[in-house]
C-alpha cells in the first residue's frame, strides 16, 4: 500500500467516523426534544457510517495480514482515534436515548 493510499484511506476513516459522531450527538439532542423516532433513525445512520469506516479499516488489517509492510503516517493514527471515539459516542448516545425514552414513558 502506498503512502498516498494510506492517506486516502485515513481521510475516509476520518470522514465516516466524523459523520457517525455528529449523528450520535444529533440523536442525543433529538431525544432531549422527545423525538425518539428521529433519534433512533440518527443512531441507525451513525451505525451505517461506522460500517463504512470499518470497511476502510479492514483494508488496512487485510493488507498487513497479507504481509504488506508500510510506514504508518500520523494521519492514520489520528483517523483510528476518530473511529474509536465515534464508536464510544454511539454506544453512549444509544444509552442516553434509551434512558430518555424510559423516563418519558413513566
Amino acid at each position: 500500500m502506498t503512502k498516498e493510499e494510506l492517506y486516502q484511506l485515513s481521510f475516509q476513516l476520518i470522514l465516516h467516523s466524523g459523520n457517525a459522531r455528529s449523528l450520535a450527538m444529533e440523536a442525543i439532542f433529538t431525544a432531549k426534544e422527545k423525538n425518539f423516532t428521529s433519534a433512533l433513525e440518527k443512531l441507525s445512520e451513525a451505525d451505517g457510517e461506522i460500517i463504512h469506516a470499518h470497511r476502510f479499516q479492514t483494508q488496512l488489517i487485510q493488507a498487513e495480514a497479507e504481509g504488506k509492510d508500510f510506514d504508518i503516517p500520523i494521519i492514520l493514527i489520528h483517523a483510528q482515534d476518530h473511529l474509536m471515539t465515534a464508536i464510544t459516542l454511539i454506544d453512549l448516545a444509544r444509552e442516553i436515548v434509551e434512558i430518555r425514552q424510559e423516563m418519558n414513558t413513566q
